[in-house]
């Protein structure tokens, strides 16, 4: 898959926020005493946190120009009280993306590339935080970032027209050495539009439609021996995931849907997903329970193929070549076969 992106597409996230009061009272003009009570209680109202949207299945589609990984789309995976994890999809790869509003901040926390597939890095750390957004929000609003980077607060009442409409915004700037990016921000939606300039060339991103109540769907494989001959078969399922959903509860109920002959069977009614992780070493880990053992009624042949399933499943699923399969947290163990510590399953691409 292709790494390379447009800058405004990595320093994405979609912060909600608008300027209630004008550009002249967010300044703080000199008037008199009344005037700049209300301008303090106005500001004193911009919390940075009424202007992120914590919304659960939802889907932004955003048009891009001037480069063919400036469209994008982004859905939330997980969601918890002040952190929230979005999917971001352009076409090239998928970007993992965990943003903490915390003390009068919003920032990126935790960020992967090529993540396809759906893991809660909610309690994820990274090696550097980004500050997106920081009170007070308003005009002259500014911060340093780690890399050097200057971003700073310097409209808050911008006309911005989108596809999906014309808003009052604000207007975010991060300059760097040989380029700017301008981002935008509309009360109640978010992000709404991007801009990043460099030289001559200019990349754009702009919102086209919200789509509410819409689950993430992905098609994936599942694998199952061949009764009639000594192969494996897959097919293909659409699993469809709601935000906060349990990764590894979806695709054991998914296992468990019947499949026409001549293909068998691998999970049994009452066998269950006890844990499911791709761990740091870069092997999927998976611990079922001993109904998968008990209810297997199989041979040996036919019990190395199912064992074979389970590893070409999930592996392909994370994208790995190893799979570690436990049993209830024990080495797996049954009348014909038996698992050594360290042993794992090599998956077959």
């Amino acid at each position: 898959m292709k790494k390379i992106f447009p800058v405004i597409w990595l320093v994405f996230t979609f912060v909600l926020i608008v300027g209630c009061a004008s550009e002249k009272e967010a300044k703080g003009y000199n008037g008199n005493e009344k005037e700049q009570k209300k301008v303090a209680f106005l500001q004193k109202k911009l919390n940075v946190e009424d202007y992120f949207p914590m919304v659960e299945n939802v889907k932004y589609v955003y048009e891009g120009k001037g480069n063919e990984y400036a469209s994008y789309d982004v859905m939330i995976d997980y969601l918890e009280k002040g952190k929230v994890q979005q999917r971001i999809d352009n076409g090239g790869t998928v970007l993992a993306n965990v943003l903490q509003v915390k003390v009068g901040k919003l920032q990126k926390v935790w960020t992967r590339e090529e993540v396809y597939y759906r893991e809660n890095f909610l309690k994820a750390k990274g090696s550097e935080e980004e500050i997106l957004l920081m009170a007070p929000l308003t005009k002259g609003t500014a911060w340093k970032l780690q890399d050097g980077r200057m971003r700073e607060i310097t409209n808050t009442e911008a006309s911005i027209d989108t596809p999906s409409g014309s808003y009052r915004a604000i207007e975010v700037m991060t300059k760097g050495k040989d380029s700017e990016t301008l981002d935008y921000y509309a009360k109640g939606i978010g992000l709404v539009k991007s801009v990043f300039r460099s030289g001559e060339m200019e990349v754009s991103s702009s919102l086209s439609k919200i789509e509410e109540n819409v689950p993430f769907v992905q098609e994936i494989r599942f694998f199952y021996p061949n009764i009639d001959g000594d192969r494996l078969e897959y097919k293909t399922k659409k699993v469809s995931f709601k935000t906060n959903d349990t990764t590894r509860k979806k695709l054991e109920e998914a296992y468990k849907q019947p499949v026409n002959s001549p293909l068998g069977k691998v999970f049994s009614k009452n066998t269950k997903i006890n844990s499911l992780y791709l761990n740091k070493d870069g092997i999927v880990y998976i611990d079922l329970n001993q109904a998968f053992v008990n209810e297997m009624n199989a041979g040996a042949g036919y019990e190395s193929m199912i064992l074979q399933s389970v590893a070409n499943t999930f592996g392909q699923y994370y994208n790995v070549e190893k799979v570690m399969l436990t049993i209830d947290g024990n080495l797996y163990e049954s009348g014909h076969i038996s698992m050594t510590k360290g042993e794992y399953l090599q998956v077959q691409n």
